[in-house]
């Protein structure tokens, strides 16, 4: 009766290797779960979205006075950052709070000039062959606060939302351009314009593609703006789409 020693060493080793990798498998599966399992627990203690926004919009004036029409393409340019702050467990629900910039432009039929005295004056265009441009332009700074839903998880990131809320803007600047048949206008912070506007607002969509709507509660205007020493009382919509992005 005979024996191989190499044959067993050889066998021994086999089997050692294969308890090793077992071990070795068994090891890394517990150590693969938990490191999943505290990614997950970090990622939810952690969870928001939508930290940031830019948004386009067509502009619209509503309640005109008679005789104004809007011409060409009234645009808007919005952008910002928000405070995501979750309200639920499963961080779906949330309050935004934020501060933004808004650039928005209103092409339309209504000249703005100063007479002689430096008085700011209005008056409508009705012949639209008489200028080539006239607009006025509003810059301001806004305070956004929402309320948001969304289906997001801690790890879905393509997710449905629905904020809605409002928006509080202060103006910076404002100017009132005309070209025409009278020459080259130009007006640049006119007292006329409203300082602080204010608005609803809602974004609702799908991953990057969101309607954006908003609805101004206060005009654009101040009462200081007379038309046939009517109030000029005409209010903001616009109308686009908002991005978000972490």
């Amino acid at each position: 009766m005979s024996f191989s020693v190499t044959g067993l060493f050889t066998t021994n080793c086999h089997f050692k290797m294969k308890c090793l990798l077992r071990v070795w498998f068994v090891l890394f599966s517990v150590h693969l779960c938990y490191s999943q399992e505290d990614s997950l627990v970090v990622a939810d203690a952690h969870y928001k979205e939508d930290q940031f926004y830019i948004g386009i919009s067509y502009n619209l004036l509503a309640n005109k006075p008679k005789g104004i029409k809007q011409s060409g393409f009234s645009t808007g340019l919005h952008f910002g950052a928000i405070k995501d702050m979750p309200l639920n467990q499963n961080r779906n629900i949330a309050l935004g709070i934020g501060l933004g910039y808004s650039l928005n432009t209103y092409n339309q039929n209504l000249l703005i000039n100063k007479d002689a005295t430096g008085r700011v004056v209005y008056a409508i265009i009705s012949d639209t062959n008489f200028y080539t441009k006239n607009r006025f332009t509003t810059q301001s700074v806004e305070l956004p606060i929402e309320f948001r839903w969304r289906t997001s998880t801690p790890t879905e990131y393509k997710f449905w939302r629905v904020y809605t809320g409002f928006t509080v803007g202060y103006q910076l600047f404002n100017s009132a351009k005309a070209k025409g048949d009278f020459g080259n206008l130009k007006i640049k912070n006119s007292a006329d314009f409203s300082k602080f506007q204010y608005g609803l607002t809602l974004s609702a969509g799908y991953n990057t593609w969101n309607l954006y709507v908003y609805y101004g509660l206060d005009p654009v205007f101040s009462n200081k703006a007379k038309l046939l020493n009517n109030a000029v009382e005409m209010n903001a919509i616009k109308v686009g789409l908002m991005f978000y992005v972490l």
